[in-house]
Protein backbone atom coordinates (compact mmCIF):
# COMPACT_ATOMS: atom_id res chain seq x y z
CA UNK A 1 0.00 0.00 0.00
CA UNK A 2 1.41 3.41 -0.98
CA UNK A 3 1.96 5.75 1.95
CA UNK A 4 -0.12 8.92 2.13
CA UNK A 5 3.16 10.83 2.36
CA UNK A 6 4.23 9.66 -1.09
CA UNK A 7 0.78 10.24 -2.55
CA UNK A 8 0.81 13.79 -1.19
CA UNK A 9 4.27 14.39 -2.64
CA UNK A 10 3.22 12.97 -6.01
CA UNK A 11 -0.02 14.92 -6.38
CA UNK A 12 1.44 18.09 -4.88
CA UNK A 13 4.41 18.01 -7.23
CA UNK A 14 2.15 17.31 -10.19
CA UNK A 15 -0.01 20.33 -9.28
CA UNK A 16 3.08 22.49 -8.78
CA UNK A 17 4.41 21.75 -12.26
CA UNK A 18 0.99 21.75 -13.93
CA UNK A 19 0.18 25.22 -12.62
CA UNK A 20 3.73 26.57 -12.86
CA UNK A 21 4.54 25.36 -16.36
CA UNK A 22 0.97 26.23 -17.29
CA UNK A 23 1.43 29.91 -16.48
CA UNK A 24 4.63 29.96 -18.55
CA UNK A 25 2.84 28.35 -21.51
CA UNK A 26 -0.06 30.77 -21.10
CA UNK A 27 2.33 33.71 -21.27
CA UNK A 28 4.83 32.59 -23.91
CA UNK A 29 3.12 30.45 -26.53
CA UNK A 30 2.10 32.39 -29.61
CA UNK A 31 -1.51 31.23 -29.89
CA UNK A 32 -2.39 31.80 -26.26
CA UNK A 33 -4.85 34.63 -25.60
CA UNK A 34 -2.70 35.61 -22.58
CA UNK A 35 0.51 35.86 -24.59
CA UNK A 36 2.87 38.66 -23.52
CA UNK A 37 1.30 38.98 -20.07
CA UNK A 38 4.82 39.49 -18.82
CA UNK A 39 7.26 38.22 -16.18
CA UNK A 40 5.22 39.50 -13.23
CA UNK A 41 2.31 37.33 -14.42
CA UNK A 42 4.64 34.32 -14.51
CA UNK A 43 6.16 35.13 -11.13
CA UNK A 44 2.78 35.42 -9.42
CA UNK A 45 1.65 32.22 -11.14
CA UNK A 46 4.60 30.25 -9.80
CA UNK A 47 3.98 31.62 -6.30
CA UNK A 48 0.40 30.38 -6.44
CA UNK A 49 1.55 27.09 -7.99
CA UNK A 50 3.53 26.33 -4.83
CA UNK A 51 1.15 27.88 -2.32
CA UNK A 52 -1.94 25.93 -3.35
CA UNK A 53 -0.50 22.38 -3.07
CA UNK A 54 1.15 23.33 0.24
CA UNK A 55 -2.24 24.43 1.52
CA UNK A 56 -3.91 21.19 0.44
CA UNK A 57 -1.24 18.66 1.39
CA UNK A 58 0.64 20.46 4.16
CA UNK A 59 -0.97 18.37 6.86
CA UNK A 60 0.46 15.19 5.29
CA UNK A 61 3.66 16.11 3.44
CA UNK A 62 4.51 19.17 1.36
CA UNK A 63 8.19 19.13 0.43
CA UNK A 64 7.68 18.93 -3.36
CA UNK A 65 11.43 19.31 -3.96
CA UNK A 66 13.91 16.41 -4.29
CA UNK A 67 16.80 18.64 -3.24
CA UNK A 68 14.95 19.59 -0.05
CA UNK A 69 14.15 15.95 0.72
CA UNK A 70 17.79 14.94 0.25
CA UNK A 71 18.97 17.91 2.32
CA UNK A 72 16.63 16.91 5.14
CA UNK A 73 17.98 13.36 5.02
CA UNK A 74 21.58 14.60 5.08
CA UNK A 75 20.89 16.74 8.15
CA UNK A 76 18.76 14.24 10.05
CA UNK A 77 15.32 15.69 9.34
CA UNK A 78 14.16 12.63 7.37
CA UNK A 79 15.18 9.01 7.18
CA UNK A 80 16.83 8.04 3.89
CA UNK A 81 14.03 5.60 3.15
CA UNK A 82 11.38 8.32 3.37
CA UNK A 83 13.54 10.80 1.47
CA UNK A 84 14.14 8.41 -1.43
CA UNK A 85 10.43 7.61 -1.59
CA UNK A 86 9.65 11.32 -1.67
CA UNK A 87 12.15 11.99 -4.44
CA UNK A 88 10.66 9.25 -6.62
CA UNK A 89 7.12 10.55 -5.99
CA UNK A 90 8.15 14.16 -6.64
CA UNK A 91 9.90 13.42 -9.91
CA UNK A 92 7.06 11.27 -11.18
CA UNK A 93 4.59 13.98 -10.17
CA UNK A 94 6.62 16.63 -11.97
CA UNK A 95 6.66 14.53 -15.14
CA UNK A 96 2.90 13.96 -14.97
CA UNK A 97 2.27 17.67 -14.41
CA UNK A 98 4.39 18.56 -17.43
CA UNK A 99 2.60 15.96 -19.54
CA UNK A 100 -0.79 17.50 -18.82
CA UNK A 101 0.51 20.99 -19.61
CA UNK A 102 1.43 19.63 -23.04
CA UNK A 103 -2.03 18.09 -23.39
CA UNK A 104 -3.79 21.30 -22.34
CA UNK A 105 -1.71 23.48 -24.69
CA UNK A 106 -1.40 21.01 -27.55
CA UNK A 107 -2.72 23.42 -30.18
CA UNK A 108 -0.52 26.23 -28.88
CA UNK A 109 2.57 24.03 -28.97
CA UNK A 110 1.72 22.95 -32.51
CA UNK A 111 1.34 26.60 -33.49
CA UNK A 112 4.69 27.69 -32.05
CA UNK A 113 7.75 27.93 -34.30
CA UNK A 114 10.35 28.88 -31.67
CA UNK A 115 12.16 25.91 -30.05
CA UNK A 116 13.53 28.14 -27.29
CA UNK A 117 10.05 29.28 -26.29
CA UNK A 118 8.74 25.73 -26.28
CA UNK A 119 11.62 24.57 -24.08
CA UNK A 120 11.14 27.52 -21.71
CA UNK A 121 7.68 26.20 -20.84
CA UNK A 122 9.26 23.05 -19.41
CA UNK A 123 12.61 24.05 -17.95
CA UNK A 124 14.96 26.90 -17.17
CA UNK A 125 17.87 28.48 -19.01
CA UNK A 126 20.18 31.34 -18.02
CA UNK A 127 19.98 34.82 -19.50
CA UNK A 128 23.79 34.76 -19.69
CA UNK A 129 25.37 31.30 -19.93
CA UNK A 130 28.23 31.24 -17.44
CA UNK A 131 27.98 27.90 -15.69
CA UNK A 132 29.90 28.69 -12.50
CA UNK A 133 28.10 31.99 -11.97
CA UNK A 134 24.77 30.35 -12.82
CA UNK A 135 25.52 27.62 -10.28
CA UNK A 136 26.31 30.17 -7.57
CA UNK A 137 23.08 32.01 -8.35
CA UNK A 138 21.05 28.81 -8.01
CA UNK A 139 22.78 27.99 -4.72
CA UNK A 140 22.00 31.43 -3.31
CA UNK A 141 18.35 31.53 -4.27
CA UNK A 142 17.68 27.93 -3.18
CA UNK A 143 19.37 28.66 0.16
CA UNK A 144 17.05 31.65 0.54
CA UNK A 145 13.93 29.66 -0.34
CA UNK A 146 14.63 26.72 1.97
CA UNK A 147 15.93 28.80 4.87
CA UNK A 148 12.79 30.94 4.83
CA UNK A 149 10.53 27.91 4.56
CA UNK A 150 12.22 26.36 7.59
CA UNK A 151 11.95 29.65 9.43
CA UNK A 152 8.27 30.05 8.58
CA UNK A 153 7.60 26.76 10.34
CA UNK A 154 8.59 28.47 13.61
CA UNK A 155 6.37 31.53 13.19
CA UNK A 156 3.57 31.64 15.81
CA UNK A 157 0.07 31.01 14.42
CA UNK A 158 1.44 29.63 11.14
CA UNK A 159 -0.07 26.19 11.79
CA UNK A 160 -3.52 25.11 12.84
CA UNK A 161 -3.95 23.76 16.36
CA UNK A 162 -6.12 20.71 17.03
CA UNK A 163 -6.67 19.94 20.72
CA UNK A 164 -3.48 21.79 21.57
CA UNK A 165 -1.39 19.89 19.00
CA UNK A 166 0.25 21.60 16.03
CA UNK A 167 -1.40 20.43 12.82
CA UNK A 168 -1.46 21.38 9.16
CA UNK A 169 -0.13 24.71 7.89
CA UNK A 170 -2.82 27.36 7.85
CA UNK A 171 -3.39 30.35 5.60
CA UNK A 172 -0.62 32.34 7.26
CA UNK A 173 2.01 29.72 6.40
CA UNK A 174 0.65 29.34 2.88
CA UNK A 175 0.88 33.09 2.32
CA UNK A 176 4.49 33.06 3.54
CA UNK A 177 5.27 30.35 0.98
CA UNK A 178 3.66 32.42 -1.76
CA UNK A 179 5.57 35.50 -0.62
CA UNK A 180 9.06 33.96 -0.59
CA UNK A 181 8.78 32.24 -3.97
CA UNK A 182 7.24 35.32 -5.55
CA UNK A 183 9.91 37.50 -3.97
CA UNK A 184 12.71 35.31 -5.30
CA UNK A 185 11.15 35.38 -8.76
CA UNK A 186 10.83 39.14 -8.79
CA UNK A 187 14.36 39.68 -7.45
CA UNK A 188 16.28 37.05 -9.42
CA UNK A 189 13.99 35.50 -12.02
CA UNK A 190 15.70 37.28 -14.91
CA UNK A 191 19.05 35.59 -14.24
CA UNK A 192 18.50 31.82 -14.36
CA UNK A 193 14.67 31.67 -14.31
CA UNK A 194 15.04 30.35 -10.74
CA UNK A 195 15.17 26.56 -11.13
CA UNK A 196 15.28 25.86 -7.36
CA UNK A 197 13.87 22.38 -7.69
CA UNK A 198 14.62 19.30 -9.87
CA UNK A 199 10.91 18.44 -9.77
CA UNK A 200 10.11 21.67 -11.64
CA UNK A 201 13.17 21.68 -13.91
CA UNK A 202 14.65 18.23 -14.47
CA UNK A 203 11.35 16.31 -14.51
CA UNK A 204 9.71 18.60 -17.12
CA UNK A 205 12.98 18.67 -19.08
CA UNK A 206 12.77 14.89 -19.34
CA UNK A 207 9.21 15.22 -20.62
CA UNK A 208 10.31 17.86 -23.14
CA UNK A 209 12.86 15.36 -24.41
CA UNK A 210 10.44 12.44 -24.81
CA UNK A 211 7.15 14.08 -25.79
CA UNK A 212 6.39 14.33 -29.54
CA UNK A 213 6.24 18.14 -29.54
CA UNK A 214 6.35 19.66 -33.00
CA UNK A 215 9.49 21.74 -33.61
CA UNK A 216 10.67 21.47 -30.02
CA UNK A 217 14.42 21.43 -30.67
CA UNK A 218 16.94 20.17 -28.13
CA UNK A 219 16.39 19.94 -24.37
CA UNK A 220 19.63 21.76 -23.41
CA UNK A 221 21.11 18.95 -21.34
CA UNK A 222 24.38 20.87 -21.17
CA UNK A 223 22.74 23.23 -18.68
CA UNK A 224 20.51 20.72 -16.90
CA UNK A 225 23.02 19.93 -14.13
CA UNK A 226 23.21 23.55 -12.94
CA UNK A 227 19.75 23.89 -11.34
CA UNK A 228 19.96 20.34 -9.97
CA UNK A 229 23.35 20.71 -8.28
CA UNK A 230 22.69 24.31 -7.30
CA UNK A 231 19.41 23.46 -5.60
CA UNK A 232 20.94 20.48 -3.79
CA UNK A 233 23.85 22.51 -2.42
CA UNK A 234 21.65 25.47 -1.55
CA UNK A 235 19.03 23.35 0.23
CA UNK A 236 21.66 21.45 2.20
CA UNK A 237 23.42 24.64 3.29
CA UNK A 238 20.07 26.10 4.35
CA UNK A 239 19.29 23.07 6.52
CA UNK A 240 22.76 23.13 8.08
CA UNK A 241 22.67 26.85 8.85
CA UNK A 242 19.08 26.69 10.10
CA UNK A 243 19.97 23.91 12.52
CA UNK A 244 22.67 26.13 14.07
CA UNK A 245 20.04 28.58 15.31
CA UNK A 246 18.72 27.93 18.85
CA UNK A 247 15.05 28.07 17.91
Amino acid sequence: MISNVYLAEFFGSAMLVFLGDGVVANTLLSKSAFRNSGPIFITLGWGLALMLPVTIFGGISAVFNPSFSIALALTGGLTWGVAIGQVIAQMLGGMVGAFFVWVAYLDQFDGSDDPGTIRAVFCTAPAVRHYIVNLIEEILITFTLIFFILGFSQVPDSHAMVNGVVGAPNGVFSFFIFAILTGIGMSFGGITAYGLNPCRDLAPRIMHAILPIKGKGKSDWAYSWVPVLGSLIGATLACVVYNVFPW
